[in-house]
């Protein structure tokens, strides 16, 4: 990850590829395979099953899905202005006086910004098993970081 990346046109968003197709990938399946095994019940089954139960048995599902979506939507948008991260269902605005140093340990699911104070934030919307993909996200981050942190000092 020492080579140098353009930084690419802003605004620009990077979103990782392999968490959204799990998450939509996963979603099928369990909506599917709850679905499945209600068609497959038999008529004695499904009614002996009471609304509360099937209450729950959906709650699960919307549960289920409301996570997916939330790993999903992670992503990081750069602009003019600074830096939007959203993680799950949290999203920041990082203005670039407040963007420090982008850092991709070896081994970590996803890099993190260092910000005033020692505090850190995950950018989750750059996934390390997009592998190359990932690379270049971070390079490119790097860059427009650079880019920008040079007009704010």
């Amino acid at each position: 990850m020492s080579e140098q990346a353009a930084a690419p046109t802003l605004p620009h968003t990077w979103r990782p590829f392999g968490p959204r197709m799990a998450s939509a990938v996963f979603g099928v399946v369990l909506v599917g395979a709850f679905a499945w095994l209600w068609v497959n019940f038999d008529d004695g089954t499904r009614e002996s099953v009471n609304p509360i139960q099937k209450g729950t048995v959906i709650a699960l599902i919307g549960l289920g899905l409301f996570l997916l979506n939330g790993l999903a939507r992670s992503r990081v948008r750069a602009s003019d202005t600074g830096l939007i991260v959203v993680n799950g269902y949290r999203k920041r605005v990082l203005p670039w006086a407040e963007v420090g140093v982008l850092r991709m340990p070896r081994g970590a699911p996803w890099p993190h910004l260092e910000i005033g104070d020692g505090e850190r934030v995950s950018l989750m919307g750059v996934h390390t098993s997009d592998g190359q993909r990932a690379a270049t996200a971070v390079r490119e981050l790097r860059a427009v970081i650079a880019e920008h942190s040079d007009t704010v000092s």
